[in-house]
């Protein structure tokens, strides 16, 4: 990992010196097709509108399943553009269709949702919402993870796609996704008939990208797997409640939810081999509402990462042996034993070799050879995205990793020994607006190498 954040970070260094500059219009990339010249500067003129979108969306975030006003705007685009557009699947998803002929069918997915974060840019178009949660409780919420740069991406896409109809012969397909950060929203459109129902035309290709802190005009696309399985869930310890000065009385569920999360540390490295890439992190502890009372239950919320199988098995199973043990130290029946719930799982993502290398060759004319990378290590992070295909497990897929960082701040960060100038899901993630067009350029080439009539 390493090697490959030095790797990064002289190729950021570099693009800030001048060398091989991405930051170009249409007449200064040379080698691509027509059809992807005249796209370049269809892009170009599509800058402000970009900007605008871009912001709109940034300044309006919805958490998942709760996307209204986003994919309200996703349908509107689409329509306008002549899209099939289907509204509403698992409550805020949109499918649109874009039939031209004959051709392959390609596939392509936004997801809209945002986190429960405080923004702390400090930019003029930062967010300010709240949202009501199930439970009551409201949250600050922003897009800290690029969401709305994916949606920005994928309508100029369609934007340019459509004045180049004459271009280019087959079917898109666009997707807009609720609720990828639970990992949930690709299989509640599954089960809201996204196949069975809508009757979409399967895929022959699928791909979708995501921004990453690296320098505008850079990609990281390669074959395998990229990213890990993953799955989020909670452990309910019951206890016996009471007041706080008899202890001896009740059974206190807050002492065994911390007496089993000292142990969860242990399974990565005792029960896992440490050459087996693996995470488990506890996200939240809910317990209790007053200083002087102990209450009757605790739930811990957490999630574990993993790529294989039987790593996530190994895991589950020492959750659960360790849960159950610490409730019996405190004397726990049979029958009052934690309770483990998962809220929602992905498997690991893996990209089709042959697409992905055929995605680069374009790619590489775009940017510049050394700006597209293809061996870098694989992420703990996880996506859903890839079960969208349902049944069609046979689909050539790959995902993209698109740098949204301004080489400048990237290079910054790099001098002072910093990897990245800031992480997805923190409160200062920045999508640079140079990023809005060349997100724009790169989806839309890679979309125009799998539909180009040769």
């Amino acid at each position: 990992m390493k090697e490959f954040a030095k790797k990064i970070g002289l190729i950021g260094i570099s693009t800030v010196l001048g060398i091989s500059t991405n930051v170009a219009h249409a007449e200064d990339y040379k080698g691509l097709p027509s059809v992807s010249t005249k796209a370049l500067s269809i892009i170009d003129d599509q800058t402000e509108w970009l900007t605008k979108t871009y912001k709109d969306i940034h300044e309006h975030p919805e958490l998942g399943f709760m996307e209204t006003r986003t994919s309200a705007i996703v349908a509107n685009e689409l329509k306008s553009l002549g899209f099939e557009v289907t509204t509403g699947i698992a409550k805020t998803g949109v499918v649109a269709v874009l039939k031209n002929g004959k051709g392959p069918t390609v596939m392509y997915r936004a997801d809209m949702d945002a986190l429960a974060i405080q923004e702390e840019t400090g930019l003029p178009y930062a967010s300010k919402a709240r949202a009501r949660l199930a439970d009551g409780t409201e949250t600050p919420v922003a897009h800290m993870c690029g969401h709305d740069a994916h949606v920005t991406w994928m309508l100029g896409m369609a934007r340019t796609m459509v004045a180049l109809k004459s271009e280019w012969s087959g079917t898109i397909v666009l997707i807009a996704q609720p609720a990828e950060e639970p990992v949930s929203g690709a299989k509640a459109m599954l089960a809201d008939g996204l196949w069975s129902k809508y009757k979409l035309p399967k895929p022959d290709y699928f791909f979708a990208v995501h921004t990453t802190p690296i320098p505008v005009g850079m990609v990281l696309n390669a074959p395998g797997p990229r990213m890990a399985g993953t799955d989020q869930f909670d452990v309910l310890f019951k206890g016996h409640a009471g007041h706080s000065s008899a202890p001896h009385l009740t059974k206190n569920p807050i002492n065994m939810a911390a007496n089993a999360i000292t142990q969860y540390q242990t399974i990565i490295g005792n029960v896992v081999s440490p050459q087996e890439p693996a995470a488990l992190s506890v996200g939240a502890i809910h317990a209790g509402a007053t200083n002087n009372a102990i209450p009757s239950s605790a739930t811990v919320k957490m999630n574990i990462r993993w790529f294989k199988p039987e790593v996530r098995d190994d895991m589950l199973e020492s959750v659960h042996a360790m849960s159950d043990g610490v409730a019996k130290m405190q004397g726990m029946e049979k029958n009052e034993l934690p309770e483990i719930s998962i809220r929602s799982s992905t498997p690991p993502l893996i990209n089709n070799k042959e697409l992905s290398n055929r995605l680069n060759g374009p790619l590489k004319t775009l940017l510049g050879e050394n700006k597209v990378v293809n061996d870098f290590p694989a992420f703990m992070a996880s996506e859903d995205v890839q079960n969208l295909t349902g049944e069609y497990k046979d689909v050539p897929f790959t995902f993209m990793f698109v740098g949204i960082a301004n080489p400048l701040t990237f290079a910054a960060a790099r001098l002072k020994g910093h990897q990245v100038p800031y992480l997805p899901h923190s409160p200062n993630y920045v999508v640079d607006l140079k990023a809005l067009p060349m997100g724009v350029k790169i989806t839309t080439v890679s979309m125009l190498e799998l539909l180009n009539k040769k």
